[in-house]
């Protein structure tokens, strides 16, 4: 942002905004800041992390990214936004270059702050053209739908030069907690999301099993035919009821249907199967599905559509829209998963309808990225929930709740101790809004 020549302040602000927008590029494969202002220095790109960076100014061709499937780029789009008359006609001309793992950050002025540049601008304490543009939440969803894209995160960005007062740097992290404060931040990062559909790729579905043996065989004659080509990865854990027995004698009387994987953990806790289902799976897309089958084998194929259709690269099951079948939750385990639903949406800055659904979709190859920004953050999850939510949301994948009916056991126990596990999210959740909300993680930007 072209915010003032005082070098200690230009290099303050653009170290700072360079952490926030380094959290999704690290994980990106290349950056790319698109139509620079002349009184754009670079500071900002120099600052950000990304495994490789370019800028491409006004007149100089795109690159063509259509063909990209598993690499992701991310367009950095500085202040450009606020000085240009037609930004729906520059969207609609970046879209048919980019692919649906595309995303455009854009970096965008206060509207409610328009009467501060002007004032900055007469005190000479800010130089270079007046931002001529100023737009509201209300103008920028408009203008970007009309466009062909979603807004999947919008993260306001306040900076004050506190360091420079001899303050330290502590009171910027907490006024994003502090309400209406958090309204006069001076810019806005806004992640963009275009909307594009996609063939049908191939599915690798994830069932963690652990004394389930009864819901085994019903796992496999209960899954859809979703068109395409489906793996289903068993992984047992630890069972005493005869489970990975069932699952062998499964494998092996459906396998002329679906390409069955059975494997066994040596860790323990669904979190941990998940991770040796994925790094097992052969497929683009992966799927969870607990083997309890409350989460109905049947709904997969939404889950599917969902990703095919475009409408988001994140799917996310959610239980607490239908009403439940009978005793399928408890009143206190609902309460928290409503707590937690509300404080990933506050910490994540996306909507989430329902945290701890076990059946989400993501790609293969955002999969691995999650892995890297899980060794950064740390591991905390019982369950694999918060950390495919978290890197989902800060990464920009687009996530989107399909709501299912919960439905009681028809056999076993719940492995949920709902105090010991509801105290270990809560931790999680804890480290997320210091982390992530109050952006004490990724401040690493080069």
């Amino acid at each position: 942002m072209g915010t003032s020549d005082a070098p200690g302040w230009k290099k303050y602000v653009n170290a700072y905004l360079a952490a926030q927008l380094s959290t999704l590029t690290r994980y990106y494969d290349r950056l790319i800041q698109w139509l620079p202002r002349e009184d754009d220095s670079g500071m900002l790109l120099a600052a950000m992390d990304a495994p490789a960076k370019q800028t491409i100014g006004r007149g100089e061709p795109f690159p063509d990214l259509s063909g990209e499937i598993e690499r992701r780029t991310a367009i950095l789009v500085n202040g450009t936004f606020n000085h240009d008359f037609d930004i729906q006609g520059l969207l609609v001309q970046l879209k048919s270059k980019l692919s649906r793992t595309s995303r455009v950050i854009a970096v965008l002025y206060n509207p409610y702050l328009r009467w501060l540049y002007n004032l900055a601008n007469r005190m000479g304490v800010r130089k270079g053209e007046l931002p001529s543009i100023f737009l509201t939440r209300v103008d920028l969803q408009n203008i970007v739908k009309v466009s062909g894209y979603e807004i999947v995160r919008y993260r306001l960005a306040i900076y004050f030069p506190w360091k420079l007062l001899g303050l330290g740097d502590a009171v910027n992290r907490v006024l994003p907690l502090v309400p209406l404060v958090r309204w006069f931040s001076l810019t806005s990062i806004v992640v963009l999301r275009p909307l594009a559909a996609t063939s049908r790729p191939g599915i690798s579905c994830v069932i963690p099993a652990r004394n389930e043996r009864g819901n085994i065989e019903n796992a496999v004659k209960r899954f859809p035919d979703l068109d395409c080509d489906t793996e289903i990865i068993f992984v047992e854990g630890h069972s005493n009821d005869g489970t990975w027995e069932e699952i062998q004698r499964v494998a092996a009387l459906y396998g002329n249907r679906y390409r069955i994987q059975a494997l066994q953990q040596t860790g323990k806790g669904k979190a941990d199967a998940v991770r040796l289902g994925f790094a097992n799976a052969t497929q683009p897309l992966l799927i969870i599905l607990d083997a309890d089958l409350t989460m109905p084998p049947e709904m997969l194929g939404r889950f599917y559509e969902a990703y095919c259709q475009g409408y988001g690269d994140f799917i996310n099951g959610s239980r607490l829209v239908y009403p439940m079948e009978g005793e399928a939750m408890r009143f206190l385990n609902r309460l928290g998963n409503v707590f937690f639903a509300k404080m990933l949406s506050t910490i994540l800055d996306v909507r989430i309808g329902d945290s701890l659904c076990g059946t989400k979709l993501v790609t293969r190859y955002d999969y691995q990225r999650m892995v890297a920004w899980r060794r950064d953050f740390g591991d905390f999850d019982p369950f694999g929930d918060f950390e495919l939510l978290f890197p989902a949301a800060v990464l920009g994948l687009g996530i989107v709740d399909i709501p299912i009916r919960y439905l009681a056991r028809t056999y076993g126990e719940t492995n949920i101790q709902r105090f010991r596990h509801g105290l270990l999210l809560l931790k999680m959740t804890w480290v997320g809004l210091i982390r992530i909300k109050m952006n004490a993680f990724g401040g690493r930007a080069r």
